[in-house]
């Protein structure tokens, strides 16, 4: 998107958005504030904003641009499994995060952090780093055992790699 003068009249902001793909480069449409008189007299919500596309446009563009691969969707299901980690404040989540990848290993498909809490409960210069992690195998359905084992090595990685421990077993 990029700015447009004019059209307007000077009393809402617009832009023009457009699409490219290797030389090509094409104005795909209009998005921007309806003038105020405009908005008046239709009775519509302050500032409403209106858009055009050129769907031609789109669809050449998107052709010049070629096929664009889809995700391998697998048939086997998903297994979650939450850890919750005390660790020093001064620990990002992101090293936490980095950790738990880690250790999980290649049936991780995705890790989420969901919550970071710090109170008195944990004690000063401490927080709490919760995250989901998801494992899915190619090709089977994973037992409880080998999701359980695999969290258990990711949370031995983050006890090793920032002395992150269980919030269970947390005093």
């Amino acid at each position: 998107m990029r700015a447009v003068t004019g059209g307007s009249g000077g009393s809402g902001a617009s832009g023009a958005s457009g699409a490219s793909g290797g030389e090509h480069r094409w104005l795909a449409g209009y998005a921007g504030e309806l003038h105020p008189r405009v908005v008046a007299a239709y009775g519509l919500p302050p500032r409403t904003c209106a858009f055009e596309l050129d769907f031609a446009v789109l669809a050449t563009a998107a052709e010049a641009a070629g096929p664009v691969p889809a995700p391998t969707l697998s048939a086997y299901p998903l297994a979650t499994q939450d850890v919750a980690l005390i660790v020093p404040e001064s620990v990002p989540a992101a090293d936490v995060a980095a950790a738990l990848a880690a250790g999980a290993g290649d049936l991780l498909e995705d890790l989420r952090l969901f919550d970071i809490y710090t109170g008195a409960q944990l004690g000063a210069d401490r927080k709490s780093i919760a995250c989901t992690l998801r494992f899915r195998a190619p090709d089977r359905t994973l037992t409880v055992a080998e999701t359980t084992a695999a969290r258990d090595a990711a949370v031995a990685e983050a006890a090793r790699r920032v002395g992150a421990v269980p919030r269970a077993l947390y005093p």
